[in-house]
């Protein structure tokens, strides 16, 4: 029984993710095909185990039964056997498993789901990816999208390739929702390349604690998702606003102007950069996040 209300559960809540559209806060869309064959699976197993349940109840109690008629004459070759024993390890284990199944039930549920938020890159720290390092799978992703450890040296310059030409032919660029991942990327390997152009973009504030210099200085940003919120990353650019300008973490703007590049000592690196022209608040999108298109 207990095993079919966990299955009910976790079908149920795959479910309403899927047509809520939660599930957009959880995992890239392109790969929610994936999440919805897992919630059908589920289904599939949810009526087995319900099947199997119904088909079993009246044996369950005959064995039962034939049981407690030949109680007399087992008990006494069982004290030794162990049975007993292995019938309450096997308790105890239950007494783990089942809650811990349950947890994600219950919090997918009913606890409210959280966006991620500047918060969260304070909890978390904000710096530069670090190219120094001796370890070679280190990876930290902040500010400039990195999506060259998914594809091999020659066929991610290939790829980095054709999105410069899909982005740089525009003297005007206006960086969406749905490429803002792919169009930060290109902008970050081909800084020299964007220079001079213009190009507008949403997201966030974040008033780095770090920079101490020019407090004119923020940074836009976006949550981005490479395939689930496990690999989620803080992206965007450093932008220049005009004197005087001063903007609460969190608050939603629209921000356009010209690409150049600066040395930015809480880096310690040149970086692209945004010098405003114009901006504008706006409201914070029903989607927050953003994805890598692949």
């Amino acid at each position: 029984m207990i095993r079919s209300l966990i299955l009910i559960g976790f079908t149920y809540l795959i479910f309403k993710l899927h047509l809520t559209g939660d599930i957009s806060k959880y995992i890239n869309m392109k790969y929610s095909y994936l999440s919805a064959a897992a919630g059908y699976g589920l289904l599939v197993l949810t009526i087995v185990q319900i099947f199997m349940l119904n088909k079993s109840g009246g044996k369950a109690d005959s064995h039962e039964h034939h049981d407690h008629n030949h109680e007399g004459h087992d008990h006494v070759h069982c004290d030794d056997c162990g049975h007993h024993h292995s019938h309450e390890d096997k308790w105890y284990k239950k007494l783990i498993v089942y809650p811990i199944l349950f947890f994600p039930i219950i919090s997918g549920l009913f606890f409210p789901i959280a966006t991620l938020d500047s918060n969260i890159v304070k909890a978390k720290g904000f710096h530069f990816p670090i190219y120094d390092t001796s370890d070679p799978y280190f990876q930290q992703e902040f500010l400039r999208p990195d999506s060259s450890i998914y594809y091999s040296a020659d066929d991610y310059n290939n790829i980095m390739q054709k999105e410069k030409k899909k982005y740089i032919n525009h003297n005007d660029l206006s960086i969406t929702d749905q490429d803002f991942m792919n169009a930060m990327e290109t902008i970050y390997n081909f800084p020299g390349e964007f220079e001079g152009r213009e190009i507008s973009f949403k997201g966030f504030v974040f008033n780095d604690p770090q920079s101490t210099v020019n407090k004119s200085q923020i940074l836009v940003l976006r949550f981005g998702v490479i395939h689930c919120i496990a690999d989620a990353g803080v992206f965007g650019m450093l932008v220049d606003l005009p004197q005087g300008v001063k903007l609460k973490n969190d608050t939603w703007i629209n921000v356009k102007g010209t690409v150049s590049s600066i040395y930015y000592q809480p880096f310690k690196t040149t970086i692209p950069y945004l010098k405003v022209d114009s901006w504008s608040k706006t409201s914070a999108p029903t989607q927050q996040y953003v994805y890598r298109q692949f």
